[in-house]
């Protein structure tokens, strides 16, 4: 099983296998064919709530993963996340974000759970 994380706003990469954006919203000034986006699973995002909270007050990231990995065990997101590790049991797959930080920012705690 392959997840990788990257930047929606960085080229596409013939290694990206199936490329899933995992943000709520569009990225902004990016054009569907430039992004290549293959699924965009809206029920794997972070709520707003959390979203809002995690970016005010530089609010820690530890924190923020665990009130994620709670959203994350609903019955919506459980189905998402094994969509997900399906298609990564057939080949690659990148996880996709417009966040500058990808390392912490729930793209990366999602590649962490789909590859636990």
């Amino acid at each position: 099983m392959s997840i990788r994380v990257r930047r929606v706003y960085e080229p596409p990469e013939p290694e990206d296998g199936v490329r899933v954006l995992v943000d709520r919203l569009w990225p902004r000034g990016l054009s569907k064919d430039a992004a290549r986006v293959d699924e965009w699973p809206k029920g794997l995002t972070p709520s707003t709530e959390l979203r809002r909270w995690y970016h005010a007050d530089e609010r820690s990231y530890e924190e923020f993963a665990d009130r994620y990995e709670a959203e994350l065990a609903e019955p919506e997101a459980v189905e998402l996340l094994e969509h997900v590790r399906e298609l990564a049991g057939k080949g690659e797959v990148t996880l996709l974000t417009s966040s500058k930080s990808p390392e912490r920012s729930h793209a990366a705690v999602l590649a962490r759970l789909l590859q636990a």
